[in-house]
């Protein structure tokens, strides 16, 4: 059985940092694209960043560019979301994704990802 499972979640005041891990397991997701996206309350499910399989290539929301940073370890099944400078606005719930796709990872195709974790929540408080 796939799973991702989130962790790392909570709540935070402005400016702080927190780290999110998603562990895979079921199967190997080293030749996978893997990222984050996030959905606050009343809003759309929202891309937040990706990652290639090789950790080569990386993409981000511009609104998190410089503040968030995307790691993965493919010896572990982990992908990992580094948010520094935190805003209020950034509050949210933050969901582990993964697919063989890189355009799922975006604003068009992120409904058909092939698997998703059950989400961790972060707030971030002024």
């Amino acid at each position: 059985q796939v799973q991702l499972v989130e962790s790392g979640g909570g709540l935070m005041q402005a400016g702080g940092s927190l780290r999110l891990s998603c562990a895979a397991s079921g199967r190997t997701f080293s030749s996978y694209v893997m990222g984050w996206f996030r959905q606050a309350p009343g809003k759309e499910r929202e891309f937040v960043a990706a990652i290639r399989w090789n950790g080569g290539i990386t993409n981000y929301v511009d609104s998190v560019k410089g503040r968030f940073t995307i790691s993965r370890d493919n010896s572990k099944n982990t992908v990992y979301l580094q948010m520094n400078s935190l805003k209020p606005e950034d509050t949210a719930v933050y969901y582990c994704a993964a697919d063989p796709d890189w355009m799922v990872f975006g604003r068009i195709k992120w409904r058909s990802a092939e698997y998703w974790g059950q989400g961790t929540q972060v707030t971030v408080s002024s």
